[in-house]
């Protein structure tokens, strides 16, 4: 783990900066929007739609604080999760603990997100779990898994060097995100239709206020 300081000095935090934890679920949303994050963090708004029920209730069997030994892999469900270092905060849905190395499991249901984004953002946030697990445990965590409500299947996650520097850049832009005086942009493309901060954030005002200048001077 310490070679990664090396690589990203700029990146990762000094250890003795007193900082505001992150909630690692956070990361996923400024993933998905940086403007849903905001809202979220910075403006308390929150939203229930379909999407985000569904969401609670694939949770409903993890969140659960026990830990249990199955076929010699003990699993804890629900466990915190935390990283001074960088200044996180959280829970893991599953961690098994394979041979004693951490192994972070999330669990995911289907949603309407563009794919590729949606894939990005779930490996952003099973990755700061992995760098919580990693200082908590004192161990390298090389992979973890999403785990699919619908298909009841697992994707592999390697955490390979490429993907933790796009997390602790998200860490990094996240922060810069929170001291800022106004909220970003709107995406306005088709990550906003199913999006339960749709009616709050109102991502076509913008582009309409603009339209409406624009025919008051010509």
């Amino acid at each position: 783990m310490d070679e990664l300081d090396d690589i990203f000095p700029e990146i990762i935090p000094a250890p003795s900066q007193p900082q505001e934890p992150l909630p690692l679920s956070a990361l996923a949303q400024y993933t998905y929007c940086p403007r849903r994050a905001a809202l979220i963090l910075l403006e308390g708004e929150w939203e229930d739609n379909e999407f985000t029920l569904r969401g609670m209730r694939a949770h409903e069997n993890v969140d659960i604080p026990q830990g249990l030994l199955r076929e010699g892999v003990w699993v804890e469900r629900s466990l915190p999760l935390w990283s001074e270092r960088l200044g996180l905060t959280g829970r893991a849905d599953v961690v098994e603990f394979v041979e004693g190395v951490p192994y972070p499991v999330e669990y995911k249901v289907g949603r309407r997100w563009p794919r590729e984004l949606a894939r990005k953002a779930a490996e952003v946030q099973l990755c700061a779990q992995a760098l919580c697990l990693e200082e908590m445990f004192g161990q390298s965590v090389m992979e973890g898994a999403l785990f699919s409500k619908s298909s009841q299947r697992r994707r592999v996650v390697q955490f390979t060097p490429e993907l933790r520097a796009a997390t602790l850049a998200t860490i990094s832009a996240l922060r810069k995100l929170l001291q800022q005086e106004h909220l970003p942009p709107p995406a306005a493309d088709e990550r906003c239709k199913h999006c339960s901060l749709l009616g709050v954030c109102m991502p076509e005002l913008p582009q309409a206020l603009r339209a409406w200048q624009a025919r008051q001077t010509s």
